[in-house]
C-alpha cells in the first residue's frame, strides 16, 4: 500500500519507520528540512523497543503535492496541524483512499470537516509508546503498547478492519473498538490531567502527584471532563475519574507530558486541544472549568512569550 505520514515527528517518525520496513511505500511529510533531508540521504534510524536500525527507502519530503493519491494517509501532525493537513490532503485523495488521524485532546474530526467529507476519516489513539526525536532522522521510543482504531460515527466496518490489518502487520498492537469515542476521552482525560499541571509546574507525572496542592489542581481538571463527558453522553470505562488517572500516572512516574517538553524547547503546545478544549466545551454545556480555564491561561501567557 502507498501511504503518506503528514507530521514526521517522533510519533509519526516511529508510523514511518515500521510501516516502511514491513514493506509498504512510505511518504514522509514534514516540516522539518533537515529531518527531511536526513532521511532521504542516510534512511530513517528507529530505536527502541521494536529494535534498532536504519530503514532504507522512505520518501520524505516538504511538500504535500509531491506526495499524490495514496491509500491510506495518516495524520500524526500536533493538533494544530490537522487542518492545513488536511486542507493538503483532500485534493490528493483517490477514490479508495482512508484518511487516519491520532492526537492529543479533542476536535481533530472536526478539524478535518472543514476541508472534506469525514465518510472515509477514521480516528486514532496510540497508547504507551514514549518516543521522542534524537536528531534529523533518528527516532527513539521507550514502547508501543496500543493503537487504537476506530470510525468517526462509531460501528464496524470492513474498511476498519482491513485498516487495523495494515498497522497490525507492521508490527503495530492495533485494535479496532466500535465505540473510539470512549477511548478518546479515556486518553482525553488522562491528558487534562498531567499535560496543564505538569507544564505549569515544571513536574514529572510523579512529582505532581506527590505534591498536594498541584496534585488537587490536577484532580480538579479531570473531574471537570468527566462530568462534560458525562453530559455529552461518553460511555466511560469507569466511575472514578480520580482512581483512573492516577492508575495512569502510576505507570509512568518519570514521564514528562509532551506540553512540558513543548515549554522546554520554548515550542506553543497543544494547549488548545487540551486544557483549553475543556474550557470551550465547558462554555458550550454551561458546565463550569475554573481548574482548566486558570491553567490554559497560565500557559497561553506563557506561550504568548515564546514569539517575542
Amino acid at each position: 500500500m502507498k501511504i503518506a505520514i503528514f507530521g514526521v515527528g517522533a510519533m509519526g517518525s516511529v508510523y514511518a519507520g515500521l510501516m516502511a520496513e514491513a514493506g509498504h511505500e512510505v511518504w514522509a511529510v514534514d516540516i522539518w528540512q533537515d529531518h527531511v533531508d536526513a532521511i532521504n540521504r542516510s534512511g530513517l534510524r528507529v530505536e527502541g523497543a521494536s529494535g534498532d536500525r536504519v530503514v532504507p527507502g522512505i520518501r520524505a519530503t516538504t511538500s504535500a503535492a509531491d506526495v499524490g493519491a495514496c491509500g491510506l494517509y495518516v495524520l500524526a501532525t500536533k493538533a494544530a496541524g490537522v487542518g492545513p493537513a488536511a486542507e493538503s490532503i483532500a485534493p490528493l485523495m483517490g477514490p479508495e483512499s482512508i484518511v487516519i488521524t491520532i492526537q492529543n485532546g479533542l476536535g481533530a474530526g472536526e478539524r478535518i470537516a472543514q476541508y472534506m467529507a469525514t465518510d472515509r476519516v477514521l480516528l486514532g489513539v496510540a497508547d504507551g509508546f514514549g518516543a521522542s526525536m534524537k536528531g534529523p532522522g533518528h527516532v527513539h521510543h521507550n514502547a508501543m503498547n496500543l493503537i487504537r482504531v476506530g470510525e468517526m460515527n462509531g460501528g464496524m466496518s470492513e474498511r476498519l478492519e482491513r485498516i487495523t490489518g495494515v498497522w497490525q502487520e507492521a508490527g503495530f498492537n492495533a485494535r479496532a473498538f466500535e465505540d473510539i469515542d470512549q477511548l478518546i476521552w479515556g486518553k482525553y482525560i488522562c491528558n487534562v490531567t498531567f499535560s496543564g499541571p505538569c507544564t505549569v509546574f515544571d513536574y514529572t507525572l510523579g512529582e505532581l502527584m506527590v505534591d498536594p496542592a498541584a496534585w488537587a489542581i490536577a484532580q480538579g481538571c479531570a473531574l471537570e471532563v468527566y462530568a462534560l463527558g458525562k453530559a455529552k453522553h461518553i460511555n466511560f470505562t469507569f466511575d472514578d475519574p480520580v482512581d483512573y488517572v492516577s492508575a495512569f500516572g502510576l505507570k509512568m512516574p518519570d514521564a514528562r507530558p509532551s506540553m512540558l517538553l513543548d515549554h522546554h524547547a520554548g515550542r506553543p503546545s497543544e494547549i488548545d486541544a487540551i486544557n483549553g478544549m475543556a474550557v470551550e466545551l465547558g462554555r458550550q454545556l454551561d458546565i463550569p472549568t475554573p481548574y482548566n480555564e486558570v491553567l490554559s491561561a497560565i500557559i497561553r501567557h506563557r506561550e504568548a512569550g515564546f514569539h517575542a
